[in-house]
């Protein structure tokens, strides 16, 4: 931690067990100090560093495989799915998210990134960095039944693209002098499901700013685009209510390769 009124660091140890910071702790034993001395006030501020979970998911997209003779035939390899932003296909980075996890009692702060197999775009998995209190540095793995279908961020990508309400409203705000951006595509899990959640830009060829103007939601056999995630949300668990404007559409199960 760097003091920025007077550049004072203090550098305190998140996983004591670890054999390279037990090294420079016997090298340099009054430099560190342990977690749990850290000021609470600035404890609760403390987040799972996207750098190195990045570096983790990776690593995981093979040696997730325990069992020798899969490990060695590669017969269960992962990747990191794709997702659509401006226009063009890129892989998704890890996202924090405020969610329960299924083995937890509260909502906390994680850093969450989802799987897909290698050879497929359903989604398999999704690994999740935890933040909050004796968690912090912990991760945890959510590993999907292969036997059902979930849906991957690709195929909803594909799902909102062919929704021909959506697509028409796309194709309209991309004329004159302005585009329309898909943002991020946010899986959340929640209980025993998926929330997909989707923001849509509205940006101006000159003098460019991009504008907020519809939140795509995709949630079991449904898909909402409204003005607010309020919205989106209300047309999703409370669809039928005429007060709410949403346009609601029904998710047909999409083509695997």
């Amino acid at each position: 931690m760097i003091d920025a009124y007077n550049g004072d660091i203090e550098f305190y140890i998140a996983d004591p067990d670890d054999p390279i910071i037990k090294t420079w702790s016997k090298i340099f034993p009054n430099l560190f100090k342990p977690l749990d001395e850290m000021p609470e006030t600035l404890r609760s501020h403390i987040r799972y560093p996207g750098d190195l979970f990045s570096i983790q998911s990776e690593r995981l997209l093979i040696y997730h495989m325990t069992d020798p003779q899969v490990f060695y035939n590669r017969e269960d390899l992962w990747r990191i799915p794709q997702e659509i932003y401006g226009g063009e296909l890129q892989a998704v980075a890890p996202y924090y998210l405020i969610m329960k996890l299924p083995t937890a009692t509260s909502e906390e702060f994680i850093l969450l990134n989802p799987y897909t197999p290698a050879s497929r775009n359903n989604l398999i998995a999704w690994l999740a960095g935890r933040s909050d209190g004796d968690n912090y540095g912990k991760l945890l793995l959510y590993q999907f039944p292969k036997q059902e279908l979930v849906y991957g961020p690709e195929q909803i990508e594909a799902l909102i693209n062919q929704d021909p309400i959506i697509s028409q409203q796309i194709s309209l705000w991309n004329r004159q002098g302005s585009g329309a951006i898909q943002g991020n595509l946010l899986v959340i899990p929640i209980e025993r499901s998926l929330l997909y959640v989707e923001p849509l830009y509205l940006e101006a060829e000159q003098n460019s700013l991009p504008t907020l103007v519809r939140v795509i939601v995709v949630y079991e056999n449904r898909i909402v685009m409204a003005e607010t995630l309020e919205q989106a949300l209300q047309g999703i668990f409370k669809a039928g209510q005429e007060s709410t404007p949403t346009i609601i559409r029904p998710v047909e199960e999409p083509a695997l390769p």
